[in-house]
């Protein structure tokens, strides 16, 4: 007799159908999760930096730094270029006006002065015998005038008298003519001596003048011939302090070559290096800060070098007041240089979050404080301490402001104790 065998509800191949839908679907779910979620990193919070966005004052600065300089640097140069014969002094020494510094040797210079003051010896003693010339010849002219005068006045006196005479019948003619003829040949005799007389006078005066003109032209020459081989003495033009110098017994210096320069010390200026991005924000008047000995200090622009190297520009900063006691050429100072005047705004911690973000968004932490999520924000103005906010974020909200060196590509952090 058959015997009904009952059919299973739950066979072993149904059950095996079931979970492996069951899988196909959690493996869709998993899938769908991760590819449309926002993707999340565990982070340990003793390894990140949460500050908090706050409300406060704000000035904007830059940090530089500048070097210590004399307020007013006088370079030395050779005005003349020849072979260093003797050093008077050495770097570091304190020089009054005109001192001399080194001496300078130059053959071929010092044997055009020789020349020259021949050439001007020469050029007098010329000009002397012509004025000596000059002189005889106006004495010569003047003794024949002298001569003419006296016969003429002979000549006067018998033309004078032969007319008498002739007027009376007691002379003939003929004599009474040759003394008339006589009376006026001396007449214009004279009048002629007179004339180169004074042609001479003229053209003596002129051949005295070129002459003291050439002369004068020559010492001239020889002034400044002699003010060169004096410039081979290199001396201090001012009070102050002799640095830098480079020149050594027996070097051959050319003219125009630097030897040194003299430092005023009356005050004190400091060159500072910017960077370019900043060069359009830069102008006179703009005020720095440094600390000196525990001590705040203030410094002023007062000019500007536009020439932009290596990335970089300069300005001269000058002290407002009170200059620090002990303060040297050479030395380095931090300096925080303001941008902008005093104003109230929302302020962000600086932090090593700004070299992955460049300031375009930021984890901003909830308010259980367990997760940080990304934010877009926007940034203005920076002082040396903090951002000023934009946009984004308000007084209050937390935010990481650590290195975002690890999870830069995250939308969340996870925030584990």
């Amino acid at each position: 007799m058959d015997r009904v065998i009952e059919k299973k509800t739950w066979s072993r191949k149904r059950i095996l159908t079931i979970v492996g839908i069951v899988g196909i679907i959690v493996l869709i779910g998993a899938s769908y999760y991760l590819t449309s979620g926002k993707s999340r990193l565990n982070v340990d919070s003793e390894r990140i930096t949460v500050s908090e966005v706050k409300s406060g004052p704000f000035k904007e600065f830059i940090p530089v730094n500048g070097v210590v300089l004399p307020i007013t640097t006088i370079y030395l140069d050779a005005l003349e270029g020849g072979r260093v014969e003797e050093k008077y002094v050495e770097d570091g020494a304190i020089m009054k006006k005109d001192q001399p510094i080194l001496r300078l040797s130059n053959t071929d210079l010092e044997l055009s002065l020789v020349n020259q003051q021949t050439a001007v010896y020469n050029l007098l003693t010329q000009m002397q015998i012509s004025q000596n010339a000059s002189q005889q010849n106006t004495v010569n002219r003047m003794n024949q005038l002298t001569d003419v005068n006296s016969q003429l006045k002979e000549a006067e006196r018998i033309y004078k008298l032969n007319k008498s005479l002739y007027e009376q019948k007691v002379i003939g003619g003929q004599e009474f003519k040759q003394s008339e003829n006589n009376y006026y040949y001396f007449l214009e005799k004279k009048r002629l001596s007179e004339q180169i007389m004074k042609q001479d006078s003229v053209s003596g005066n002129q051949q005295l003048r070129q002459a003291q003109q050439s002369y004068k032209g020559s010492q001239e020459a020889l002034n400044v011939m002699q003010k060169k081989v004096g410039d081979l003495i290199v001396r201090a033009p001012v009070d102050g302090q002799l640095t830098s110098l480079d020149a050594e017994i027996g070097q051959s210096k050319n003219k125009g070559e630097r030897l040194g320069q003299l430092d005023i010390l009356s005050g004190f200026k400091v060159r500072v290096d910017i960077d370019e991005h900043y060069i359009s924000r830069i102008y006179n008047g703009l005020i720095g800060e440094f600390t000196f000995a525990s001590k705040q200090y203030k410094l002023k622009i007062t000019k500007i070098y536009t020439q932009v190297t290596n990335g970089r520009f300069q300005v001269d900063m000058e002290f407002e007041g009170e200059v620090p006691q002990g303060i040297r050429r050479g030395q380095t100072l931090q300096i925080g240089l303001a941008l902008s005047d005093e104003i109230t705004a929302l302020l962000l911690p600086k932090g090593g979050f700004y070299q992955k973000t460049g300031g375009n968004w930021i984890f901003k932490v909830d308010e259980n404080g367990k997760i940080a999520y990304k934010v877009d924000i926007q940034l203005g103005m920076q002082s040396p301490d903090y951002y000023q906010v934009l946009q984004g974020l308000k007084a209050g909200d937390k935010v990481v402001t650590s290195s975002y060196e690890n999870y830069e590509n995250m939308e969340e952090l996870v925030i584990k104790n």
